[in-house]
């Protein structure tokens, strides 16, 4: 029943925020809005107020907005001119298309600021736990219980800063200031060179002195500053490994199964759930990241094949050929449902696992 409840809820929000991303910037442009749905098909429920009708679609896989004079080829009263999308200036139609991922991205940090301002920052502590036998830890006389409070001078604050500015390095010798039973020790180590997997199981060189944490944790308060600065960094953070990942998959690093559907969602959103409120929300903030991304992709029928439409269009001085959008649309929505079939096939082979 988690599962069910989690990819319903996540779905709902992130359709929800990306379509009235582009509902509220249609609106500000002046752009008259006839259909705002949650979902695709035949509606469940709808409701019109003004010229817009609200309406919920039984499939729950996406949303829409349907503006007035959206297609091309659309065939207007006069009176409706002044509320068509496509007279709006082309930098205008730019805006109304991107605002959906931007919303995406938006909630993001939204919900990272939220987090991080009510409940801190969760850091482990710089306390060593294990050393490694014959490591350049166990060679300078570090021990297990050492807590390190700074690297040549450099206040260390969590485990986090203690390990980059060990891979960082570049194999030159540090000076650890180091608290032990009381006392403060300065104890000089010099890492090692060694190859290691990184998040994306590819082997990387990067410097170590042989050392675990304890996983000992400490919660940072943080103010509304500071946790907005933490939200950008986090988002940002997200749509980096977002991008390299999916780069990855294209250069055959990372295998094509590891992408996932809306079955792998509703597992994953309903075991957040159930590890609690504040895991379920930075899940809804992941995959809205995710679908920001995947939104500007510049295939036809999605935001950013749009938004290259108009691109074209801003350069060349005048719209692509209707010839040129349709054939291109018809490729779009084939890779489209190419990529749902293999997502799905993914998701259900995945249960057979």
């Amino acid at each position: 029943m988690s599962f069910a409840i989690g990819l319903v809820v996540v779905l709902g929000v992130l359709i929800f925020v990306h379509e009235f991303g582009h509902f509220l910037c249609a609106k500000a442009s002046g752009v008259g809005v006839e259909k705002f749905s949650l979902g695709f098909g035949p509606k469940i429920l709808s409701k019109t107020f003004g010229r817009t009708e609200y309406r919920l679609s039984a499939i729950p896989l996406g949303g829409y907005v349907k503006m007035v004079g959206e297609q091309p080829d659309e065939i207007l009263d006069p009176a409706d001119i002044p509320f068509s999308f496509t007279h709006k200036p082309v930098w205008q139609r730019m805006i109304i298309v991107a605002a959906g991922p931007v919303f995406n991205f938006l909630l993001a940090i939204v919900i990272f600021f939220g987090i991080f301002w009510s409940s801190g920052l969760l850091m482990l502590q710089p306390v060593i736990g294990e050393v490694t036998a014959g490591s350049p830890a166990q060679r300078a006389g570090l021990l297990s219980g050492d807590f390190i409070k700074a690297i040549d001078g450099k206040s260390v604050e969590s485990w986090s800063d203690l390990s980059e500015t060990i891979m960082n390095s570049g194999g030159k010798s540090l000076r650890l200031t180091v608290r032990r039973d009381g006392e403060t020790l300065t104890l000089s180590v010099i890492p090692a060179d060694d190859v290691m997997k990184n998040v994306f199981g590819e082997d990387q060189h990067r410097y170590i002195i042989g050392v675990k944490s304890t996983g000992e944790t400490i919660t940072r308060p943080l103010g509304p500053v500071a946790a907005f600065q933490e939200s950008l960094s986090r988002t940002y953070m997200i749509c980096e490994l977002t991008v390299m990942g999916i780069v990855k998959v294209f250069q055959g690093s990372i295998s094509p199964k590891t992408i996932g559907g809306p079955i792998m969602i509703a597992q994953m959103a309903g075991e957040q759930v159930q590890q609690g409120f504040v895991n379920f929300l930075a899940f809804i903030a992941l995959i809205s990241v995710n679908l920001g991304i995947l939104n500007l992709f510049p295939v036809p029928v999605l935001d950013g094949g749009h938004l290259l439409f108009f691109f074209i269009e801003a350069v060349i001085r005048r719209p692509v050929s209707l010839k040129t959008r349709e054939i291109a649309q018809q490729v779009g929505v084939f890779l489209l449902l190419m990529l749902m079939v293999f997502v799905f096939y993914n998701d259900i082979m995945r249960l057979f696992e």
